[in-house]
């Protein structure tokens, strides 16, 4: 069994139902009162942002699957290549969380409360280490 690939498959998947349950809460929270005769481009800027976050959710459930396949089969003939892959997307995703703070605009903690790209990064860590015992 390869450790760390499990325990980036656990985190995957926990950060899914998170994103997906809990982040559609949040984002509901910020969605623009509802004016039918006037306010169309916030309703579909909203709900573009929506879509997105709902994108990234997906994200987290096709690597969550990903490494499920990886970790309990051996259907794969190429996992090492594509653990590798994997890390360089997560390493992506973080970079890009990362210097989307660092051009946005400053609050307190915002690396700290928008931390996600930490989580990212240790999901990169986790599957190239994890690439590297397959």
């Amino acid at each position: 069994m390869n450790i760390p690939l499990l325990i980036a498959n656990t985190l995957c998947l926990l950060a899914f139902f998170a994103h997906t349950f809990v982040g559609d809460k949040e984002i509901r929270m910020i969605a623009p009162p509802s004016d039918p005769e006037n306010d169309f481009l916030h309703q579909e800027k909203w709900t573009m942002a929506r879509c997105g976050w709902h994108w990234v959710s997906f994200d987290l459930l096709f690597a969550t699957l990903g490494l499920t396949v990886i970790n309990f089969t051996d259907i794969l003939t190429t996992s090492q290549t594509l653990l590798q892959v994997l890390a360089i997307y997560f390493l992506g995703y973080a970079i890009v969380w990362f210097l989307t703070i660092a051009i946005s605009k400053s609050f307190p903690k915002n690396y700290i409360k928008l931390g996600q790209w930490l989580l990212l990064l240790c999901l990169s860590g986790l599957v190239y280490w994890g690439s590297l015992s397959i």
